[in-house]
Protein backbone atom coordinates (compact mmCIF):
# COMPACT_ATOMS: atom_id res chain seq x y z
CA UNK A 1 0.00 0.00 0.00
CA UNK A 2 1.58 3.74 -0.72
CA UNK A 3 0.48 5.94 1.51
CA UNK A 4 1.16 9.70 1.65
CA UNK A 5 1.33 11.78 4.38
CA UNK A 6 1.57 15.76 3.80
CA UNK A 7 2.09 17.65 6.79
CA UNK A 8 0.92 21.11 5.36
CA UNK A 9 1.37 25.17 6.62
CA UNK A 10 -2.62 25.34 6.31
CA UNK A 11 -5.20 23.73 4.61
CA UNK A 12 -5.31 24.61 1.31
CA UNK A 13 -7.07 27.28 -0.04
CA UNK A 14 -6.96 27.10 -3.95
CA UNK A 15 -9.84 29.66 -4.47
CA UNK A 16 -7.26 32.28 -2.15
CA UNK A 17 -3.65 31.38 -2.99
CA UNK A 18 -1.60 29.91 -5.86
CA UNK A 19 0.12 27.46 -2.99
CA UNK A 20 -3.53 26.12 -2.82
CA UNK A 21 -3.66 25.19 -6.21
CA UNK A 22 -0.19 23.74 -6.62
CA UNK A 23 -1.07 21.41 -3.34
CA UNK A 24 -4.56 20.41 -5.03
CA UNK A 25 -2.21 19.53 -8.40
CA UNK A 26 0.19 17.42 -6.12
CA UNK A 27 -2.73 15.57 -4.77
CA UNK A 28 -4.29 14.89 -7.51
CA UNK A 29 -1.05 13.82 -8.98
CA UNK A 30 -0.17 11.13 -6.33
CA UNK A 31 -4.06 10.07 -6.17
CA UNK A 32 -4.02 8.96 -9.64
CA UNK A 33 -0.84 7.04 -9.22
CA UNK A 34 -2.60 4.95 -6.48
CA UNK A 35 -1.61 6.60 -2.68
CA UNK A 36 -3.99 6.68 -0.09
CA UNK A 37 -3.52 10.21 1.33
CA UNK A 38 -3.90 12.04 4.61
CA UNK A 39 -3.11 15.62 4.95
CA UNK A 40 -2.48 16.89 8.81
CA UNK A 41 -1.82 20.39 10.17
CA UNK A 42 -1.59 22.50 12.79
CA UNK A 43 -4.15 24.65 11.59
CA UNK A 44 -7.36 24.80 11.65
CA UNK A 45 -9.70 24.11 8.40
CA UNK A 46 -11.33 27.57 7.07
CA UNK A 47 -14.62 28.12 5.26
CA UNK A 48 -12.60 28.67 1.63
CA UNK A 49 -9.94 25.38 2.50
CA UNK A 50 -10.79 22.78 0.16
CA UNK A 51 -12.64 19.90 0.45
CA UNK A 52 -10.56 16.99 0.69
CA UNK A 53 -12.97 14.84 2.23
CA UNK A 54 -14.55 14.97 -1.66
CA UNK A 55 -11.61 13.44 -2.77
CA UNK A 56 -11.01 10.74 -0.45
CA UNK A 57 -8.44 12.52 1.38
CA UNK A 58 -8.55 12.05 5.29
CA UNK A 59 -7.77 15.49 6.99
CA UNK A 60 -6.44 15.29 10.75
CA UNK A 61 -4.81 18.07 13.24
CA UNK A 62 -1.59 17.68 14.57
CA UNK A 63 -0.19 19.34 17.64
CA UNK A 64 3.71 20.96 17.41
CA UNK A 65 5.70 19.94 20.62
CA UNK A 66 3.35 16.77 21.44
CA UNK A 67 4.08 13.13 20.95
CA UNK A 68 0.72 12.70 20.13
CA UNK A 69 2.36 13.34 16.57
CA UNK A 70 4.93 10.34 17.05
CA UNK A 71 1.71 7.82 17.68
CA UNK A 72 -0.10 9.64 14.85
CA UNK A 73 3.07 8.30 12.42
CA UNK A 74 3.01 4.99 13.81
CA UNK A 75 -0.55 4.80 12.75
CA UNK A 76 -0.06 6.39 9.27
CA UNK A 77 3.34 4.68 8.54
CA UNK A 78 3.80 6.28 5.16
CA UNK A 79 5.98 5.32 2.35
CA UNK A 80 6.56 9.02 1.65
CA UNK A 81 5.74 12.28 3.92
CA UNK A 82 5.39 15.60 1.61
CA UNK A 83 6.66 18.64 3.60
CA UNK A 84 4.36 21.96 2.43
CA UNK A 85 7.38 24.20 2.71
CA UNK A 86 10.57 24.42 4.93
CA UNK A 87 8.73 25.31 7.74
CA UNK A 88 7.05 22.50 8.37
CA UNK A 89 10.30 20.19 7.75
CA UNK A 90 11.61 21.69 10.72
CA UNK A 91 9.03 21.35 12.99
CA UNK A 92 8.25 17.80 12.15
CA UNK A 93 10.76 16.63 9.81
CA UNK A 94 13.31 15.54 12.85
CA UNK A 95 10.36 13.01 14.69
CA UNK A 96 9.63 11.27 11.27
CA UNK A 97 13.11 10.47 10.78
CA UNK A 98 13.19 8.87 14.45
CA UNK A 99 9.59 7.28 14.14
CA UNK A 100 9.36 6.33 10.14
CA UNK A 101 13.28 6.47 9.07
CA UNK A 102 12.52 4.51 5.85
CA UNK A 103 10.00 6.76 4.76
CA UNK A 104 10.69 9.43 1.73
CA UNK A 105 11.03 12.61 2.99
CA UNK A 106 9.98 15.59 0.38
CA UNK A 107 9.76 19.07 0.30
CA UNK A 108 7.80 21.35 -1.48
CA UNK A 109 9.49 24.68 -1.64
CA UNK A 110 6.19 26.50 -3.20
CA UNK A 111 8.50 29.04 -3.29
CA UNK A 112 12.18 29.73 -1.87
CA UNK A 113 11.29 32.28 1.05
CA UNK A 114 14.81 33.26 1.48
CA UNK A 115 14.63 34.56 -1.71
CA UNK A 116 11.56 36.60 -1.65
CA UNK A 117 12.08 37.86 1.64
CA UNK A 118 15.82 39.29 0.83
CA UNK A 119 14.38 40.99 -1.87
CA UNK A 120 11.57 42.05 -0.05
CA UNK A 121 13.88 44.21 2.26
CA UNK A 122 16.02 45.27 -0.52
CA UNK A 123 13.40 46.77 -1.87
CA UNK A 124 12.79 48.81 0.59
CA UNK A 125 15.62 49.98 1.09
CA UNK A 126 15.00 51.43 -2.46
CA UNK A 127 17.48 49.55 -4.31
CA UNK A 128 17.31 46.93 -7.15
CA UNK A 129 17.12 43.43 -6.13
CA UNK A 130 20.05 42.24 -7.92
CA UNK A 131 21.56 43.68 -4.58
CA UNK A 132 19.80 41.49 -2.14
CA UNK A 133 21.77 39.86 0.36
CA UNK A 134 21.13 36.15 0.28
CA UNK A 135 23.45 35.00 2.57
CA UNK A 136 20.76 34.88 5.87
CA UNK A 137 18.81 33.11 8.85
CA UNK A 138 16.66 32.87 6.70
CA UNK A 139 18.64 30.94 3.71
CA UNK A 140 20.24 28.38 6.65
CA UNK A 141 17.17 27.64 7.69
CA UNK A 142 15.77 26.89 4.42
CA UNK A 143 19.02 25.32 2.62
CA UNK A 144 19.49 22.81 5.85
CA UNK A 145 15.73 21.74 5.28
CA UNK A 146 16.56 20.95 1.94
CA UNK A 147 19.58 18.87 2.45
CA UNK A 148 17.75 16.62 5.40
CA UNK A 149 14.89 16.17 3.30
CA UNK A 150 15.36 13.30 0.47
CA UNK A 151 14.06 15.56 -2.50
CA UNK A 152 12.92 19.15 -3.02
CA UNK A 153 10.22 19.85 -5.31
CA UNK A 154 11.24 23.53 -6.95
CA UNK A 155 8.32 25.35 -8.61
CA UNK A 156 10.65 27.79 -11.10
CA UNK A 157 13.93 26.67 -13.25
CA UNK A 158 15.57 30.36 -11.61
CA UNK A 159 14.78 28.73 -8.44
CA UNK A 160 16.92 25.73 -9.70
CA UNK A 161 19.48 27.63 -10.87
CA UNK A 162 20.35 29.52 -8.06
CA UNK A 163 20.31 26.71 -6.07
CA UNK A 164 22.76 25.00 -7.93
CA UNK A 165 24.87 27.42 -8.79
CA UNK A 166 25.21 29.86 -5.46
CA UNK A 167 24.83 27.05 -3.26
CA UNK A 168 26.05 24.16 -4.72
CA UNK A 169 23.05 22.16 -3.92
CA UNK A 170 23.46 18.28 -5.46
CA UNK A 171 20.98 18.71 -8.77
CA UNK A 172 20.20 15.06 -7.59
CA UNK A 173 17.97 16.54 -4.15
CA UNK A 174 16.15 18.86 -6.26
CA UNK A 175 13.33 18.11 -9.21
CA UNK A 176 11.87 20.90 -11.11
CA UNK A 177 7.88 20.81 -10.71
CA UNK A 178 5.93 23.63 -11.84
CA UNK A 179 2.83 24.09 -12.10
CA UNK A 180 0.76 20.87 -13.32
CA UNK A 181 -1.73 22.31 -15.95
CA UNK A 182 -3.78 20.64 -18.60
CA UNK A 183 -3.63 21.26 -21.69
CA UNK A 184 -5.99 24.10 -23.06
CA UNK A 185 -7.80 22.68 -26.09
CA UNK A 186 -9.04 24.71 -29.06
CA UNK A 187 -12.54 24.15 -28.16
CA UNK A 188 -11.49 25.54 -25.32
CA UNK A 189 -9.64 28.86 -26.54
CA UNK A 190 -12.75 29.06 -29.01
CA UNK A 191 -15.02 29.75 -26.14
CA UNK A 192 -13.12 32.52 -24.43
CA UNK A 193 -14.68 36.02 -24.80
CA UNK A 194 -12.93 37.79 -27.92
CA UNK A 195 -10.86 41.11 -27.34
CA UNK A 196 -14.38 43.21 -28.10
CA UNK A 197 -16.23 41.15 -25.33
CA UNK A 198 -13.73 42.19 -22.71
CA UNK A 199 -13.40 44.82 -20.61
CA UNK A 200 -11.17 46.68 -18.38
CA UNK A 201 -8.03 46.07 -16.32
CA UNK A 202 -8.00 43.32 -13.48
CA UNK A 203 -5.16 42.45 -10.91
CA UNK A 204 -5.69 39.82 -8.26
CA UNK A 205 -3.71 37.63 -5.78
CA UNK A 206 -4.11 37.39 -1.68
CA UNK A 207 -3.88 40.28 0.43
CA UNK A 208 -2.28 38.95 3.13
CA UNK A 209 0.91 38.21 0.94
CA UNK A 210 3.20 40.88 0.76
CA UNK A 211 4.15 40.99 -2.48
CA UNK A 212 0.62 41.54 -3.61
CA UNK A 213 -0.06 44.39 -0.93
CA UNK A 214 3.22 45.93 -2.64
CA UNK A 215 1.54 45.77 -6.28
CA UNK A 216 -1.14 47.23 -5.38
CA UNK A 217 0.24 50.42 -3.90
CA UNK A 218 2.24 50.70 -6.81
CA UNK A 219 -0.70 50.29 -9.06
CA UNK A 220 -2.68 53.36 -7.15
CA UNK A 221 0.27 55.83 -7.03
CA UNK A 222 2.34 55.30 -9.93
CA UNK A 223 0.64 53.52 -12.54
CA UNK A 224 -3.10 53.76 -12.60
CA UNK A 225 -3.48 57.86 -12.59
CA UNK A 226 -1.53 57.78 -15.90
CA UNK A 227 -3.96 54.99 -17.75
CA UNK A 228 -6.64 56.30 -15.90
CA UNK A 229 -5.72 60.00 -17.84
CA UNK A 230 -5.34 58.01 -21.14
CA UNK A 231 -8.27 56.20 -21.07
CA UNK A 232 -10.75 57.06 -18.66
CA UNK A 233 -13.44 54.93 -19.74
CA UNK A 234 -11.30 52.12 -18.11
CA UNK A 235 -11.13 50.49 -14.64
CA UNK A 236 -9.10 48.89 -12.54
CA UNK A 237 -10.48 45.09 -10.72
CA UNK A 238 -8.82 44.47 -8.17
CA UNK A 239 -9.69 41.09 -6.31
CA UNK A 240 -8.47 39.52 -3.59
CA UNK A 241 -9.38 37.82 -0.92
CA UNK A 242 -8.40 38.78 3.35
CA UNK A 243 -7.73 42.52 1.82
CA UNK A 244 -6.14 44.33 5.05
CA UNK A 245 -7.70 47.74 5.88
CA UNK A 246 -4.77 49.59 4.39
CA UNK A 247 -6.11 48.22 0.81
CA UNK A 248 -9.78 48.43 1.75
CA UNK A 249 -8.64 52.27 2.04
CA UNK A 250 -7.86 52.66 -1.72
CA UNK A 251 -11.42 51.80 -3.21
CA UNK A 252 -12.33 54.82 -5.41
CA UNK A 253 -14.82 54.48 -7.78
CA UNK A 254 -14.72 57.86 -9.10
CA UNK A 255 -11.38 57.05 -10.38
CA UNK A 256 -11.93 53.86 -11.22
CA UNK A 257 -9.74 52.17 -8.80
CA UNK A 258 -12.16 49.48 -7.64
CA UNK A 259 -11.43 46.91 -4.67
CA UNK A 260 -13.58 43.80 -5.36
CA UNK A 261 -12.47 41.65 -2.78
CA UNK A 262 -12.37 37.98 -3.02
CA UNK A 263 -13.44 36.00 -6.23
CA UNK A 264 -14.62 32.67 -5.51
CA UNK A 265 -13.89 31.66 -8.77
CA UNK A 266 -10.59 33.90 -10.34
CA UNK A 267 -11.15 32.34 -13.75
CA UNK A 268 -14.55 33.21 -14.07
CA UNK A 269 -13.11 37.18 -13.54
CA UNK A 270 -10.16 37.46 -14.78
CA UNK A 271 -11.31 35.69 -18.57
CA UNK A 272 -13.98 38.94 -18.19
CA UNK A 273 -10.83 41.47 -18.71
CA UNK A 274 -8.71 42.57 -20.98
CA UNK A 275 -5.95 42.98 -19.68
CA UNK A 276 -3.87 41.69 -16.08
CA UNK A 277 -1.88 44.05 -14.57
CA UNK A 278 1.01 42.83 -12.35
CA UNK A 279 4.19 45.46 -10.97
CA UNK A 280 5.63 43.00 -8.95
CA UNK A 281 8.77 44.11 -7.30
CA UNK A 282 9.72 41.52 -5.46
CA UNK A 283 8.79 37.29 -4.81
CA UNK A 284 9.72 34.22 -5.86
CA UNK A 285 8.70 31.04 -7.22
CA UNK A 286 5.64 31.40 -9.93
CA UNK A 287 3.23 33.78 -10.06
CA UNK A 288 -0.25 32.16 -9.63
CA UNK A 289 -2.20 35.04 -11.48
CA UNK A 290 -0.37 35.41 -14.38
CA UNK A 291 -0.54 31.37 -15.11
CA UNK A 292 -4.67 32.51 -14.44
CA UNK A 293 -4.14 35.23 -16.73
CA UNK A 294 -2.56 32.81 -19.15
CA UNK A 295 -5.07 29.83 -18.58
CA UNK A 296 -7.77 32.38 -19.44
CA UNK A 297 -6.22 33.84 -22.78
CA UNK A 298 -5.99 37.52 -20.62
CA UNK A 299 -2.59 39.42 -21.63
CA UNK A 300 -0.49 40.72 -18.77
CA UNK A 301 2.01 43.24 -17.82
CA UNK A 302 4.48 42.33 -15.41
CA UNK A 303 7.95 42.71 -14.08
CA UNK A 304 11.44 40.98 -14.47
CA UNK A 305 10.38 39.28 -11.08
CA UNK A 306 6.75 38.85 -12.31
CA UNK A 307 7.35 36.71 -15.23
CA UNK A 308 10.51 34.88 -13.93
CA UNK A 309 10.47 31.42 -14.28
CA UNK A 310 7.76 31.92 -16.87
CA UNK A 311 9.09 32.23 -19.86
CA UNK A 312 12.28 30.12 -21.06
CA UNK A 313 14.02 32.91 -22.66
CA UNK A 314 14.20 36.65 -21.62
CA UNK A 315 13.52 37.91 -24.72
CA UNK A 316 10.49 35.89 -24.95
CA UNK A 317 8.59 38.36 -23.08
CA UNK A 318 8.98 41.93 -23.93
CA UNK A 319 7.38 43.40 -20.69
CA UNK A 320 9.75 42.84 -18.06
CA UNK A 321 11.87 45.72 -17.38
CA UNK A 322 10.54 47.57 -13.76
CA UNK A 323 10.19 50.63 -15.94
CA UNK A 324 7.01 52.18 -14.96
CA UNK A 325 6.72 54.32 -18.32
CA UNK A 326 7.22 51.82 -20.09
CA UNK A 327 5.15 49.57 -17.87
CA UNK A 328 2.31 51.55 -18.65
CA UNK A 329 3.05 52.18 -22.51
CA UNK A 330 2.36 48.55 -22.75
CA UNK A 331 -0.53 48.20 -20.55
CA UNK A 332 -1.60 51.01 -23.06
CA UNK A 333 -1.10 49.23 -26.21
CA UNK A 334 -2.50 45.83 -25.21
CA UNK A 335 -5.50 47.71 -23.86
CA UNK A 336 -6.33 49.43 -27.16
CA UNK A 337 -4.60 47.22 -29.92
CA UNK A 338 -6.37 43.80 -30.47
CA UNK A 339 -3.63 42.92 -33.59
CA UNK A 340 -0.98 43.25 -30.03
CA UNK A 341 -3.42 42.00 -27.27
CA UNK A 342 -3.96 38.86 -29.91
CA UNK A 343 -0.39 38.19 -30.15
CA UNK A 344 0.36 38.35 -26.36
CA UNK A 345 -2.89 35.67 -25.85
CA UNK A 346 -1.10 33.57 -28.42
CA UNK A 347 2.15 33.51 -26.60
CA UNK A 348 0.52 32.49 -23.52
CA UNK A 349 -0.86 29.98 -24.65
CA UNK A 350 2.24 28.12 -26.46
CA UNK A 351 3.63 28.63 -23.30
CA UNK A 352 0.83 26.81 -21.47
CA UNK A 353 1.82 24.01 -24.29
CA UNK A 354 5.46 24.16 -24.07
CA UNK A 355 6.22 24.75 -20.06
CA UNK A 356 3.40 23.85 -18.42
CA UNK A 357 1.57 20.63 -19.73
CA UNK A 358 1.33 18.34 -16.86
CA UNK A 359 2.16 15.36 -19.45
CA UNK A 360 5.85 16.71 -19.70
CA UNK A 361 6.79 16.17 -15.51
CA UNK A 362 4.05 13.54 -14.35
CA UNK A 363 5.93 10.48 -15.23
CA UNK A 364 9.19 11.65 -14.38
CA UNK A 365 8.52 12.67 -11.07
CA UNK A 366 6.99 9.29 -10.71
CA UNK A 367 10.15 8.02 -11.81
CA UNK A 368 12.44 9.87 -9.69
CA UNK A 369 9.74 8.71 -6.37
CA UNK A 370 10.60 5.37 -7.76
CA UNK A 371 14.47 5.50 -8.20
CA UNK A 372 15.28 7.07 -4.85
CA UNK A 373 12.63 4.69 -3.01
CA UNK A 374 14.51 1.80 -4.13
CA UNK A 375 17.96 3.53 -3.22
CA UNK A 376 16.91 5.32 -0.48
CA UNK A 377 20.37 4.23 1.72
CA UNK A 378 22.66 4.91 -1.14
CA UNK A 379 20.90 8.30 -1.77
CA UNK A 380 21.52 9.51 1.31
CA UNK A 381 24.87 7.96 1.76
CA UNK A 382 25.60 9.46 -1.14
CA UNK A 383 23.80 13.07 0.20
CA UNK A 384 25.64 12.68 3.41
CA UNK A 385 25.34 16.02 4.43
CA UNK A 386 22.09 15.89 4.98
CA UNK A 387 22.55 12.75 7.90
CA UNK A 388 25.04 15.20 9.63
CA UNK A 389 21.90 18.44 9.84
CA UNK A 390 19.55 15.39 11.48
CA UNK A 391 22.79 14.54 14.07
CA UNK A 392 21.70 16.06 17.98
CA UNK A 393 23.80 18.57 18.15
CA UNK A 394 22.72 20.78 15.64
CA UNK A 395 19.00 20.09 16.79
CA UNK A 396 18.33 23.17 18.04
CA UNK A 397 14.92 22.63 16.91
CA UNK A 398 14.02 19.14 18.08
CA UNK A 399 15.30 19.68 21.85
CA UNK A 400 13.19 22.98 22.25
CA UNK A 401 10.08 21.09 20.95
CA UNK A 402 11.12 18.27 23.64
CA UNK A 403 11.67 20.89 26.07
CA UNK A 404 8.31 22.75 25.49
CA UNK A 405 6.44 19.32 25.64
CA UNK A 406 7.70 18.32 28.82
CA UNK A 407 6.74 21.66 30.05
CA UNK A 408 3.28 21.56 29.16
CA UNK A 409 3.17 18.06 30.74
CA UNK A 410 3.60 19.92 33.99
CA UNK A 411 0.79 22.06 34.02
Amino acid sequence: MKNLLIIGHTFPEPSTTAAGSRMLQLIELFLEDGYSITFASTASIGDKSADLKSLGITSETIQLNNNSFDEFLLKENPTIVLFDRFITEEQFGWRVSEVCPEALKVLDTEDLHFLRKAREAVVKQNKPVEEANLFTETTKRELASIWRCDLSLIISEAEMTLLQNTFAIPKDLLFYLPFLLSSISDKKIESLPTFKERNHFITIGNLLHAPNVDSIKILKKEIWPIIKKQLPKSELHIYGAYAPQQIQELHNPKEGFIIKGWAENSHTVMQQALVCLAPIRFGAGLKGKLIDAVQCGTPFVTTKIGAEGIYNSPTKNDYKKENWTDFIKKAITLYTDEKTWLEKQHQGFETLVNRFDKTLFIKPFLSKIETVQNNLSQHRNNHFFGQILQHHTVQSTKFMSKWIEEKNKSK
